[in-house]
């Protein structure tokens, strides 16, 4: 007879849940019908899933491709047919995609060896903490929007600042002064430099800037968070990105910058070519799909990524890799202004997940999500929230 773990360990039960499609229904349908003495062991493996997440057994890469394209397929699927029958969106697939693509998930581990922790210990307790207003400061005049800007500044120093459902603004800047563009945990912006570089800065970051480049060189400074930047090549002005650790040289390309205080400061080329230099240290060059994580010392530890992991904030999705569970709530963290208490863990550090996280505007489907990953349950009482163990 059947037990509730093997059918965990079946791929297609698991596309079952996450994706159901009319051939997957009439299988199981046949299936139940045909095997009446295993309901009780297949509804708890669906409730397994539902609560504690995927199985021990891994997807190959094709299988990953295959399912995710899957999920993605239902996701669009459920969206149009939500304007006629809003039941779908009740379904767990709705649940699962609406604010998750997850594949290949190892929670199935700790059951598997034994280890059981103690649910008392096992309480995350998050704030959700009031948005501030993103600021932009110049030498004359001090801004601040609610919503997320899109500000571009033209040859002559203006600066055309945008708001979703609210009119255009334009603000005169001083050539030669620098203006600082801060955006608070829980907002992002959009930056065009008067040469036409673009910048994506993310929640809780600080970019000084120029109205316009009058020397030799391009400079700008990410005093604090994280920017990704596209730069327009312009040969007889170099371009130099300088933070409180060490300044990057650029030669025409795309990049990242992470530089926010509670992880080490990082840079990941995505394409062309930059420098990295601290204070008298030698230059240390960077390959496209290489990052750079800076080191007390002054160094850089370099090596191969997948970029898509570091970039995929500034196209509304977080992307993950056998992450840990403590930095996926860190980046949930910074993108929602939530404040989340570690110090009684859930014992997550043991745990990883590989998928994408859509940030949605509805935060309670995306902790709903963290919920599903992290084998928790999750719940929100005004501005706070707990997440708790939940045993088998």
């Amino acid at each position: 007879m059947k037990r509730y773990t093997d059918f965990l360990k079946d791929k297609q039960f698991i596309r079952w849940q996450l994706a159901p499609d009319e051939e997957l229904e009439a299988h199981w349908k046949e299936f139940i019908e045909k095997n009446p003495d295993v309901s009780k062991e297949l509804q708890r493996a669906i409730d397994y899933l539902k609560t504690t997440g995927l199985n021990k057994s891994r997807f190959s890469d094709a299988e990953r491709v295959h399912l995710l394209n899957k999920i993605q397929w239902t996701i669009e699927r459920s969206l149009k047919k939500s304007k006629i029958r809003r039941i779908i969106q009740v379904s767990i697939a709705s649940c699962a995609a609406i604010a998750l693509l997850v594949i290949g998930l190892n929670l199935f581990i700790s059951q598997k060896n034994g280890i059981h922790s103690s649910p008392e210990q096992e309480v995350i307790v998050g704030n959700l903490l009031n948005n501030a207003d993103i600021q932009l400061i110049t030498e004359e005049e001090s801004l601040s929007f609610q919503n997320d800007v899109q500000v571009e500044l033209d040859e002559s120093g203006k600066a055309k600042i945008t708001q979703v459902d609210r009119q255009d603004k334009t603000v005169e800047l001083t050539k030669s002064k620098q203006n600082t563009l801060i955006v608070p945990y829980g907002k992002r912006s959009t930056l065009t430099l008067s040469d036409g570089s673009k910048v994506w800065l993310n929640s809780g970051s600080v970019l000084e800037f120029p109205a316009q480049f009058t020397g030799k060189n391009r400079e700008i400074r990410l005093a604090s968070g994280e920017m990704y930047i596209e730069v327009s090549p312009d040969r007889q002005k170099p371009f130099q990105v300088r933070t409180s650790d060490f300044n990057v040289k650029v030669y025409g390309t795309k990049f990242n910058i992470s530089a926010y205080a509670d992880s080490p400061e990082s840079v990941v080329l995505v394409e062309g070519r930059v420098s990295l230099q601290t204070a008298n240290k030698k230059e240390t060059f960077l390959s496209p799909s290489e990052q750079a994580v800076y080191s007390d010392d002054g160094t850089f530890n370099t090596q191969k990524v997948d970029v898509n992991q570091f970039i995929s904030w500034k196209n509304g999705y977080l992307e993950f890799n056998k992450t840990p569970m403590t930095e996926v709530l860190k980046q949930v963290g910074r993108y929602y202004n939530l404040s989340f208490d570690f110090d009684n863990d859930v014992n997550l550090q043991k745990r990883t997940c590989s998928g994408k996280i859509y940030l949605s505007e509805n935060l309670d489907n995306v902790m709903a999500t963290v919920g599903l990953l992290s084998a928790t349950t999750y719940t929100r009482k005004e501005n706070q929230i707990f997440i708790t163990h939940k045993p088998l």
